[in-house]
């Protein structure tokens, strides 16, 4: 039973050790991921789940580590020889700063089609027990000039289509060709919401992109 979720950003500057000087830039992003877990927290779940994409599939346990060595800081996440993907180490260091502790870890394929992603989230919603589901993703990287992917027309009401649908508590609804085109990161990871049984009420905690890239965090409760 999912008795409640969130969606944050997974962007290496999210940790304050990778970011440096440019660290206060991020703050308000920050401060509404914290909260997003404090509210997972306080849901007393039985188990955290942490969802994200990654180039192949995988389920880690609780004691999975991961490290942002490749983005040039070796910031870690838990102990041991990393093995977690960028979105799950930056998930996880999300849930340790706020004082919690993630049961597993699931790696998402970024091609993964809308039937998978979603069979993953019925899957964790059909175990017994409450859990609290944090789901790492990326908006577009095309809002900007100066984004990752240049600017595309497209992505602005791509992106605010995605942080519409979270609001609401309903699971986007993403074209994966598209989706690349427009590089959404987040895309599988956000199919997997898609799985879990509802219905959810909504709230968008931060929604903005600081460096042309789609950062948002929305919190869902049991509606009722």
């Amino acid at each position: 039973m999912i008795v409640a979720a969130a969606v944050c950003p997974h962007p290496p500057l999210l940790l304050p050790e990778v970011a440096g000087a440019a660290a206060v830039e991020l703050d308000g992003l920050r401060a509404a991921c914290a909260a997003a877990v404090g509210r997972l927290g306080a849901a007393e779940p039985e188990a955290i789940v942490v969802v994200g994409g990654a180039e192949t599939a995988g389920t880690y346990g609780p004691d999975a580590a991961g490290s942002l060595a490749p983005w040039g800081v070796d910031a870690r996440a838990g102990t041991g020889e990393p093995v977690l993907p960028l979105s799950l180490t930056v998930g996880r260091r999300l849930v340790e700063t706020g004082g919690l502790a993630a049961s597993g870890f699931h790696a998402v394929p970024f091609d993964a089609s809308p039937a998978e992603c979603a069979a993953l989230g019925a899957n964790l919603a059909a175990g017994t027990g409450r859990v609290a589901l944090l789901v790492m993703a990326d908006g577009s990287a095309c809002l900007t000039e100066k984004a990752p992917g240049y600017l595309d027309p497209r992505a602005e009401p791509y992106n605010a289509a995605i942080v519409g649908a979270l609001a609401r508590g309903e699971a986007p609804g993403l074209d994966p060709a598209e989706a690349a085109e427009l590089r959404v990161a987040g895309r599988a990871a956000l199919g997997v919401l898609a799985g879990i049984a509802g219905p959810f009420g909504g709230e968008v905690l931060y929604d903005d992109a600081p460096y042309g890239v789609g950062y948002f965090v929305a919190c869902w409760s049991p509606a009722g």
